[in-house]
């Protein structure tokens, strides 16, 4: 899950991008123009920015080029514009945006962008952090008054191995209530395996998504469940 500023003057764009990436698991938060975008920006330090390029008080590119020469382009900016020319789409490239979709935006192109962009800030987040090796000991080194050192073995926490399927089923029961049962959890599960993803589950479910909506809802599963916080 990732926290996503969705930068648009136009109400329709912001609240249809805000309804796709929050059903993706996604906090987003909405900026209808340059100055609501800076404000976010400073306050919540988003992980990707959809900017719009046309907007009334300042224009997406120029806001791009402030945060570029202030240091603040610390996250992928995907630009956003219905007009705009392959030579803005180029310019505002060179500046420093992650890539640029074209109104009207497809679902498919939409996440695919977002999906690379936040791919991309994770790996430059990995980097830029020295990690130990992975162990599941560490060795302490300890004395003894003026003797030898001697080396203390202590075990770590185990590590954590993401959902596992531990769910149990009451058979004695009417086959439809069990077979409910056993979707719920079924679903639950690849919710969690997906990170809350609504596009990965129906990949992986092999069904529309549309209809997984539909069912979930059904089912009663809280789609919430499945979030889990990007570390």
């Amino acid at each position: 899950m990732a926290n996503i500023l969705v930068v648009d003057d136009e109400l329709g764009i912001r609240d249809l991008l805000f309804e796709i990436l929050n059903d993706e698991g996604h906090n987003v938060e909405l900026a209808e123009n340059a100055a609501e975008a800076r404000a976010a920006r400073q306050r919540a330090r988003p992980d990707l920015v959809l900017l719009d390029i046309w907007m009334p008080d300042t224009d997406g590119v120029t806001l791009l080029k402030e945060w570029s020469a202030a240091g603040l382009l610390s996250m992928p900016v995907v630009m956003m514009s219905g007009h705009a020319t392959i030579d803005t789409a180029v310019d505002a490239t060179r500046i420093g945006a992650f890539a640029f979709l074209e109104k009207p935006i497809t679902l498919q192109k939409l996440l695919k962008a977002v999906e690379q962009g936040l791919a991309r800030e994770s790996a430059r987040r990995a980097a830029a952090s020295v990690v130990p090796p992975a162990s599941s000991f560490a060795a302490v080194v300890t004395t003894v008054g003026d003797s030898a050192l001697v080396p203390a073995v202590h075990q770590l926490p185990p590590a954590d191995l993401g959902p596992q399927s531990t769910q149990s089923f009451d058979l004695d029961r009417p086959l439809r209530d069990a077979r409910d049962g056993f979707e719920k959890a079924y679903f639950e599960f690849h919710l969690a395996m997906e990170n809350g993803s609504m596009t990965r589950v129906a990949e992986k479910t092999g069904l529309e998504r549309t209809h997984l909506y539909r069912k979930l809802k059904q089912l009663g599963v809280d789609l919430s469940r499945g979030r889990r916080s990007a570390v």
